[in-house]
This record gives structure tokens, C-alpha cells and sequence, in this order.
């Protein structure tokens, strides 16, 4: 396990974070257009939104907040991709609960539910994904 209260740490949650925050414009967007315009079911149109920024996020991630030089990147991409997936059925409940169950709008639960996916992609991701780099 990683040291979390480190400065490099602190300075990767940072970029994972603004990572994150681009991923979201992506995930809204495509959520939006799948749900809204194509009348995907809400949940299925969560999802695309979530798996297609989680993609994105990877590059980045790899790229700048983690500089990973592992050559095996389909194994890497994989683990991001199961982390994600994990992180997709996170993010899934706490959106059902937080619609179904207490009737918050839509759009705020899933905003409620990235943070909290944020926070297990993060720890998952350093300590296991890009532990190597």
C-alpha cells in the first residue's frame, strides 16, 4: 500500500482529480445525448457515458498523472478497465439509491455518485494499475 500522506501523493489525487473533472464533461455529454436525444434507458445511457470517460481518463492518467512507461498497456488498460467496471456498479447503486429511494434530481445523484467513485478509482488505481510506475 501506498504512503497517503505524502506531497507526491497528494499532487497525483490532484491531477486524478482534474483528470476526473474532464472525464465528466465526457461522461455528462454522452449520458445526455444517449438518455435525452437517442432515449436510451437511463441507467444503459449511464453507463456508456461512464465506460467511454473511463477510457479517456485512462490516457490521461497514464500519460500525466501517473507518466506510466509499463509496455504491457493492454494489461494496464484491462486493470483500469475492471477497476472502472467496479467502479461503474459503485457509481450504479448510489445513483439508483439516491434517485429511487430519496428522490434526488437525476443529474445531481450522478454528480454525487462520480465523487464517490472517485475516491475508490483513485486508491484502486495507485495501488494496483499504476503501482509499477
Amino acid at each position: 500500500m501506498v504512503d497517503f500522506l505524502t506531497r507526491d501523493v497528494a499532487y497525483k489525487f490532484v491531477k486524478f482529480g482534474l483528470v476526473g473533472f474532464s472525464g465528466v464533461f465526457v461522461d455528462f455529454s454522452l449520458t445526455y445525448v444517449c438518455k435525452e436525444w437517442l432515449k436510451i434507458q437511463k441507467y444503459v445511457a449511464n453507463a456508456i457515458g461512464f465506460t467511454l470517460a473511463a477510457s479517456s481518463n485512462y490516457y490521461l492518467n497514464r500519460v500525466w498523472t501517473f507518466h506510466s512507461n509499463n509496455p504491457d498497456v493492454a494489461l494496464e488498460y484491462g486493470r483500469f478497465l475492471f477497476i472502472s467496471l467496479i467502479g461503474l456498479a459503485i457509481n450504479t447503486l448510489v445513483l439508483w439509491l439516491l434517485v429511487s429511494k430519496v428522490k434526488f434530481n437525476f443529474y445531481f445523484a450522478k454528480l454525487l455518485a462520480i465523487g464517490v467513485v472517485t475516491i475508490w478509482n483513485f486508491v484502486v488505481n495507485l495501488n494496483y494499475t499504476f503501482a509499477l510506475t
